[in-house]
């Protein structure tokens, strides 16, 4: 019987996907590569204020929203159970590359939707000078699993309809 895991979801199963692995013994985070080249690029590159006012007029700017990595995997878990997603630690030091949402909260119901099959990216903003690119097989951050706790009130009975951001609408 299967308890927790990771699967490549089937768009990436002829690009050469390694599953997320710890990389010691006592570590608690697996590690996510990049499936993919990605450039995520710099905040600045078009300048702080052009970029806030063009958020401001059209609610919209390409070089302030958070690029998405995909990773070519998926996450089965328990029902009571959910995978956080974490920076690398050395992404900001190093690179000026920050999770967009400070942590991913990847739910269980989550694996195998009909939008995207669960496929788990990691959002990236970088807030250094220049353009960062991420390369195919670039450990990008890390997931964790984890269990969680339901208040004596809860009562969602709404089941998901679809993939990334979902269970916002």
């Amino acid at each position: 019987m299967r308890t927790r895991g990771f699967e490549v979801v089937s768009q990436f199963l002829d690009k050469e996907i390694q599953l997320p692995k710890r990389a010691t013994n006592h570590a608690a985070g697996y590690d996510f590569e990049a499936a993919a080249d990605v450039v995520i690029p710099s905040i600045w590159q078009e300048g702080l204020l052009t970029g806030l006012k063009a958020l401001k007029a059209k609610g919209d700017s390409k070089f302030l929203k958070p690029v998405l990595v995909p990773t070519g995997i998926k996450a089965y878990m328990g029902d009571d159970e959910f995978l956080q997603l974490a920076n690398r630690s050395s992404n900001p030091l190093k690179r000026f590359l920050v999770l967009t949402n400070g942590v991913g909260v990847i739910d269980s119901d989550y694996y195998d939707n009909s939008d995207n099959e669960g496929h788990i990216m990691f959002q990236f903003t970088n807030f250094g000078l220049t353009d960062v690119t991420i390369k195919k097989g670039e450990r990008i951050g890390q997931g964790i699993f984890l269990p969680f706790l339901k208040a004596d009130q809860d009562e969602t009975s709404a089941l998901r309809t679809g993939g990334f951001g979902s269970s916002n609408k």
